[in-house]
């Protein structure tokens, strides 16, 4: 399939003031293209999950966005601690992040399980102590 939009965000470990700027980009160059409005809301909300789980947890990665004619793909990937237990991180409530993220109101333990529901397909990979890389797609039909 064609690929019409392919973009690639930085993300900044720590920056709580443009964590989730990625994902406002993309939402809005998905509405110009025609998106639909609830094929827009589940990338959003997967893509700021991941956004912010970068910001909180690693020092630094991006976020690519991939839009096709018949699916978007978005990869998530970080440079960091890597997670030492996928399938307990995947669980809902369970949480590594700092007091300070939970102050904020981030680290609730809900990042990686709404990234999964929000999407047709997940898949993620990391290694401890080096990186975690997610990607996520949904189709448009």
């Amino acid at each position: 399939m064609d690929e019409l939009l392919n973009v690639k965000y930085d993300v900044a470990s720590g920056d709580f003031i443009r964590g989730g700027e990625a994902s406002s980009n993309i939402k809005k160059l998905l509405q110009q293209l025609g998106v639909r409005n609830d094929i827009i809301k589940r990338i959003c909300v997967a893509c700021y999950e991941a956004e912010m789980n970068i910001v909180i947890h690693s020092v630094g990665g991006y976020i690519e966005a991939k839009v096709f004619s018949d699916r978007i793909e978005i990869t998530a990937f970080d440079n960091g601690p890597g997670i030492e237990n996928i399938d307990l991180a995947l669980q809902e409530g369970y949480s590594t992040a700092s007091n300070l993220a939970r102050e904020m109101g981030f680290g609730g333990g809900m990042g990686l399980p709404n990234i999964k529901r929000s999407c047709d397909e997940f898949y993620i990979d990391s290694k401890v102590g080096e990186y975690t890389k997610i990607k996520i797609i949904v189709y448009l039909k």
